[in-house]
């Protein structure tokens, strides 16, 4: 067993080298119908990538000589697809709470809890986010014990490990209101909301009077050092909390809370958003939501498909997110169904591409098809948003993804019984 294991971390290793050798390779993607999003549509595009970067995009691009020429006569070509708020890398099987890195139960330090302390590269779902044209993801915290929940971060899907898979640490502080939030403040959302502003007020003291606290000659704090420390970033308006949130009157109560806290804010959830569209659009806030969630409940009685079309003719941002690990890829589609429910079809992608970007803060780098970005770039069959679409190329910042996941080695080794393998093993 350990030898089979060594065996696999060599292996990994291998394709890490592979892969920052292929990302230095010049490759043109031609004759494709380009969806660069920072433009027009480009028919028989081409996309250049030289040294993991786009180079150039456009209809008249000289191919330069010795390069890789993908043909993608017939195809549709995007940046990589986002999911913008999974379980990616800290949950590999729900169930097994060893296998679960994504949320503690510990109220003592919530704030400082980083999912990128516990990130593992080598987790089998991530080959099957990444063959299917997600390219990066945020991977954000979880769990029902505290009010807040801990800092996420955004990862890429390729193949190059750690610390490079790590694209931005943290882009935001995850907090849940609501009824979750109530629960945890003992019953009643006023007291969950009470209990953060003391938290953001205790922060601020504590940045204030930092040298009292550190010689014991200051008030005692709601919270940990260590909590008071990761909140900095969030009372100095540098790093935004994440609120979780459905109920229309709890989304306007976290307006207010964002305006008069003076700290940056992004709802997630947001399942009443549609109803309430116009005050979230005139504060400015984007959302994340998943745009499948439809049943309505005393938790968000106005539940709707056409909710991400409503918020975006409002004028929200909309980013689109699975909240899960193991069903990430499925985010195109939920893209497809909001279309079908009135969301315009370059709005689903720009929600799978630029508009999370720029929520999260990695616009300058990806998200478009436009020279200098990272060369993470998708080579459909079809549509991507369709069910019968196929993935035929992926690169992630310009190396191609190898196809492989553990759902094809199953395939593959049991496609046909061999006599030779022991019970156990494809035969009786």
């Amino acid at each position: 067993m350990r030898r089979a294991f060594q065996a696999t971390r060599l292996a990994a290793a291998a394709l890490f080298c592979l892969a920052g050798a292929a990302a230095a390779q010049t490759i043109a993607i031609t004759n494709g119908k380009v969806y660069p999003v920072s433009g027009p549509v480009i028919e028989r595009g081409t996309v250049l990538i030289r040294d993991g970067r786009i180079a150039a995009v456009g209809a008249d691009v000289a191919v330069p000589a010795g390069a890789r020429v993908v043909d993608a006569a017939g195809k549709v070509v995007t940046p990589g697809f986002m999911n913008a708020a999974t379980g990616l890398g800290v949950v590999e099987i729900g169930a097994v709470q060893q296998t679960n890195d994504q949320s503690l139960n510990n109220r003592r330090i919530t704030a400082a809890f980083t999912v990128a302390d516990a990130v593992d590269p080598f987790s089998t779902l991530i080959p099957v986010e990444r063959v299917e044209g997600i390219t990066r993801a945020v991977v954000a915290p979880g769990g029902s014990s505290a009010l807040i929940l801990g800092q996420g971060m955004v990862i890429d899907l390729g193949t190059g490990g750690l610390p490079s898979m790590i694209d931005r640490s943290p882009v935001a502080m995850f907090v849940t209101l609501g009824s979750a939030g109530a629960r945890v403040a003992g019953g009643s959302r006023a007291a969950a909301m009470l209990e953060l502003r003391e938290a953001l007020q205790d922060t601020r003291d504590f940045a204030a009077n930092r040298r009292a606290f550190d010689a014991n000659a200051r008030r005692a704090y709601a919270l940990s050092r260590l909590d008071l420390e990761a909140l900095i970033p969030v009372v100095r308006g540098e790093l935004p909390l994440a609120v979780r949130v459905n109920r229309a009157a709890d989304i306007l109560e976290v307006l207010r809370f964002a305006r008069e806290e003076k700290v940056g804010l992004i709802l997630t959830g947001v399942e009443d958003g549609w109803v309430v569209a116009r005050e979230i659009a005139a504060a400015g806030v984007p959302v994340v939501l998943d745009p499948m969630q439809n049943l309505p409940d005393f938790e968000a009685r106005g539940a709707t498909l056409a909710n991400a079309g409503r918020l975006a003719r409002a004028g929200v941002r909309v980013a689109f997110a699975t909240f899960d690990a193991h069903n990430a890829r499925n985010v195109k589609y939920y893209a497809g169904n909001a279309v079908a429910y009135g969301l315009p079809w370059d709005a689903a992608l720009r929600a799978l591409t630029i508009d999370p970007a720029r929520i999260f803060g990695i616009a300058d780098r990806y998200g478009t098809l436009e020279p200098g970005k990272d060369a993470d770039v998708v080579v459909w069959s079809g549509d991507p948003f369709e069910l019968s679409t196929l993935v035929e190329h992926v690169f992630i910042k310009g190396a191609e993804m190898p196809a492989s996941t553990r759902q094809r080695q199953l395939l593959e080794r049991y496609r046909r019984l061999d006599p030779s393998n022991p019970p156990g093993y494809g035969h009786p």
